[in-house]
């Protein structure tokens, strides 16, 4: 079944032209794009890329074997490696002619290893000797006299007689192989004899850093026998924002040190190279990693299995921190691969294709520092060839196919059976908020209920991510009033990750569901939100009405009254506006709601007009007039309001007391007693005068 597998190919795949004897396929770790070529050129290069944008279709002359073949950054330069000596380049800017040249390592006698596109026009050539970072297109004067044409931020050409590019750094050092992360344009040297000494290069616009070298950890071995680091046991990657070289250790038979490991090395761009993971696997043999969604991903050959690491996942607070499988071991989830050809009918269904993972040998001249292996395949054929690239690309070459590592949230709710480790989990991965909130749902109903400390564990962890989501929001908006930053750079507003669940996200999809269940304990209901309503408050997030309005409603549901008064009078529901039109609406049911809502908005202090209104929709006419008198608001106040109230009533002295208060309002503030059109109380003034008389209206206002 699907969910005991937490890994799966894309169903985005990308097709290729298989290899064959007259079709090579090469692979760009950089811009992710696969290279058919065809007769060395001559009869098409085909470029397929994650998307349309980055493929394209061209033909070259046939100048011998292809041992490497990059694109610059936005297709712009072809870098070509036919030989151990020199690099070929073809310019491929739009609507210029493709003007090619060749240029040879400047050290002498120097084997060219390979070479990287470090920005859109520099390249660094990697040999047995060392390193050279070349400017491969600079300015130029040229149909436009020097300025850029009017379609392109620049206009860059090529010099022939210049050889075209521009050496701008160069470092010797012996040099056994190498390896590249694109992400971070970092450059890996393995140094020494034993192959264990790294040298670490960063690029950046034109400029080369050397970053301190370090040196890996080899298993003692017993004596004569010599041991080096292969580079098939050498990956880079970054996990977690943060750059790490990781090492997979094989167990020495003859020494008998156990089983395998993967050891990884924090990389900063400044400072020194730490050992600070270890990754225990547990088991022995063959591997090869992915990194997936910030996961170490080791796939195993002998059991056909995968495991999967997570580095945030701490067990301890020490220097090096050692880490178990977070889940058991499973096979990625078997696919389906779409049949081709005149063969195919629309209704055929794809074919499966049952992934066992097996790490064969190095195959240099087709997949530059790639493990190699063997998937079986429910084809006509019985074994082809796969290759994995970091962070997270499986291809086949054989069969044509470039797919890309993902991980299945699903079926790690029921594999990881601690529900706080697999908060701490989820809420790292991208892709999780639905995921979190069926977690929360199982934790509070159901046959998964965990306890009330576990509950209270995992809304703690959400409102943490929560908080910091909410403090760079206001971060930012503060930054924003406050004006530019001095270097002119734009503010960046936060991103809103899915890890970030929000009372509204619980409200709908957890909390509110959970109340309407039937059966379900009141008193586990009340606490389960009463529990999501201290976290929140505990990280001084503002909590929203509707939540108070769900217990309320669920207290009244099961006519726990006194409970709800205790919440009130001991201020555990904090004070709003809202809040106080549910209680009112609750009089009916329960009759002390009306004085504690009263109660509320007088706390309030900012709802004068609403106490007022309520008083007036109970006919309490004085209490209210009582009430604006002892706030001060007596002289702004609406006479229309008070006196439309007191006629309401159908008490005929009420209406003289409060017409009376209102005539000494306007003596008192105009040194006239009448009312002003504005106030649009001749209405009132006309009754007064039917029912107690003209002599009474005029006594009324001497008095």
């Amino acid at each position: 079944m699907s969910d005991e597998h937490y890994l799966e190919l894309c169903d985005n795949l990308v097709q290729f032209e298989n290899a064959s004897s007259v079709n090579n396929v090469f692979f760009d770790e950089a811009n992710k794009q696969v290279f058919a070529v065809r007769s060395g050129g001559a009869t098409g290069v085909v470029v397929k890329g994650p998307d349309d944008k980055s493929s394209v279709a061209f033909r070259m002359e046939d100048k011998g074997e292809v041992k490497c073949i990059k694109f610059s950054i936005g297709n712009k330069i072809l870098a070509v490696q036919r030989t151990s000596k020199s690099v070929d380049f073809i310019n491929f800017i739009p609507d210029y002619p493709h003007t090619e040249f060749t240029h040879e390592c400047k050290m002498k006698n120097a084997n060219l290893l390979g070479f990287c596109w470090t920005n859109w026009n520099e390249i660094v050539f990697v040999s047995d000797l060392g390193i050279e970072l070349y400017q491969v297109y600079r300015r130029a004067r040229g149909p436009f006299g020097g300025q850029a044409p009017p379609t392109r931020a620049c206009y860059v050409q090529v010099f022939p007689d210049k050889r075209g590019v521009k050496l701008l750094k160069s470092h010797s050092l012996n040099v056994n192989w190498y390896q590249y992360c694109p992400e971070t344009a970092v450059v890996l040297l393995s140094t020494t004899v034993q192959a264990n000494v790294l040298q670490p290069f960063a690029f950046r616009s034109g400029s080369v850093s050397k970053m301190s070298k370090f040196e890996i950890e080899l298993p003692v071995v017993p004596k004569p026998a010599k041991l080096s680091l292969s580079e098939r046991d050498v990956a880079m990657a970054t996990i977690y924002g943060q750059l790490y070289v990781m090492y997979l250790k094989h167990h020495s038979r003859s020494a008998n040190s156990g089983s395998a490991e993967v050891v990884l090395y924090h990389l900063p761009r400044e400072g020194v190279c730490k050992k600070t993971h270890v990754l225990k696997l547990n088991t022995t043999g063959k591997f090869a990693l992915n990194i997936v969604d910030n996961l170490v991903v080791v796939h195993h050959q002998s059991s056909q299995t995968s495991l999967m690491f997570d580095i945030k996942l701490k067990e301890s607070d020490s220097a090096i921190s050692t880490h178990q499988p977070v889940l058991p071991a499973r096979s990625i989830q078997p696919c389906r691969i779409p049949l081709s050809g005149p063969a195919v009918v629309p209704s055929q269904l794809p074919v499966p294709c049952q992934l066992c993972i097996l790490p064969l040998r190095l195959r240099v001249r087709a997949w530059v520092r790639a493990c190699v292996f063997v998937v079986r395949l429910d084809l006509s054929v019985d074994s082809s060839s796969w290759s994995v690239f970091q962070p997270d690309i499986i291809i086949s070459a054989s069969e044509g196919y470039l797919w890309y590592l993902r991980v299945k949230l699903s079926p790690t709710v029921k594999l990881l059976h601690d529900k706080s480790k697999l908060m701490d989990f989820l809420l790292r991965r991208s892709d999780c908020k639905m995921v979190i909130l069926s977690v929360c749902s199982q934790l509070v109903e159901g046959k998964q209920r965990g306890s009330l400390p576990v509950v209270a564990s995992v809304f703690d962890k959400l409102n943490q991510v929560y908080k910091d989501f909410l403090e760079a929001e206001q971060s930012y908006s503060a930054a924003v009033e406050a004006g530019p930053t001095r270097g002119g750079g734009a503010h960046k507003r936060p991103i809103r990750s899915q890890a970030v669940i929000d009372q509204s996200d619980m409200y709908t999809h957890v909390l509110s569901a959970f109340t309407e269940r039937k059966g379900a304990s009141h008193k586990l209901t009340i606490a389960v939100l009463m529990e999501y309503i201290r976290s929140l408050n505990h990280f001084q997030i503002s909590v929203q009405h509707y939540l108070y309005e769900l217990v309320i409603k669920t207290l009244v549901q099961h006519n726990l009254f006194y409970m709800l008064h205790q919440f009130l009078q001991y201020h555990v529901l904090t004070d709003s506006k809202p809040l106080a039109c549910l209680l009112l609406s609750l009089e009916s049911t329960y009759p002390p709601a009306h004085q504690l809502s009263l109660d509320m908005l007088k706390r309030l202090s900012t709802a004068n007009d609403e106490i007022v209104e309520v008083l007036l929709s109970k006919q309490q006419v004085l209490g209210a007039l009582r009430f604006i008198r002892s706030v001060g608001a007596h002289d702004n106040m609406s006479a229309r309001k008070f006196l439309d109230a007191a006629r309401q009533t159908g008490d005929d002295m009420l209406f003289f007391t409060v017409f009376r208060s209102f005539q000494q309002r306007n003596q008192r503030l105009r040194g006239n007693p009448a009312f002003n059109p504005g106030e649009h109380c001749e209405d009132h003034v006309l009754h007064f005068t039917r029912v107690f008389g003209e002599q009474a209206l005029m006594k009324a206002a001497t008095a």
